[in-house]
């Protein structure tokens, strides 16, 4: 019999089996939406996202190589990668490991219109951003911010949230 429990460690819902002991962050398979909505705790998992889902924000960096090299701030960005890089390694030492403080600069200089939300991006699952973001997301631990990363949109910290 399956249910919704809380991490203490993580603060995110996960899926615990009484009977067999078995502790699973994604929904067990086999069971439906419905179903799972009437798990006992299900309400837990009204906070957030679907099993399987990922809350993040993020700072990004574009550069003269990226996907698409202008933002809401710059027409046409010319800088190069190992400035955007070292742009970026100024903001880290900024925010230590503070959320409040990558949130502001987030708002104030990340190159994406997620900017306007302190960079939060919402909750999505795998396969919806480009793959290292995804992989370093998922590896985070919530409140956790990664290292600098680098994907076709330009250089990221991230900081995931849920």
């Amino acid at each position: 019999m399956w249910e919704v429990r809380m991490s203490n460690s993580r603060k995110v819902p996960y899926f615990y089996n009484a009977e067999t002991k078995e502790a699973i962050w994604d929904a067990p398979p086999g069971l439906t939406e419905g179903q799972i909505k009437s798990l006992p705790g299900a309400e837990l998992l009204s906070g957030g996202g679907a099993p399987g889902q990922v809350r993040a924000s993020h700072l990004l960096v574009k550069h003269n190589g990226s996907r698409r090299p202008s933002s809401w701030k710059e027409a046409n960005i010319t800088r190069s990668k190992e400035e955007a890089i070292d742009i970026l390694k100024g903001y880290q030492a900024e925010i230590g490991g503070s959320g409040d403080k990558f949130g502001e600069l987030a708002k104030i200089h990340s190159d994406c219109s997620s900017h306007e939300k302190n960079g939060d991006l919402g909750w999505f699952g795998r396969g919806q951003m480009q793959k290292p973001f995804e992989d370093t997301t998922f590896a985070l631990e919530v409140g956790q911010i990664s290292d600098i990363i680098s994907t076709d949109s330009g250089v990221h910290l991230i900081m995931r949230t849920g």
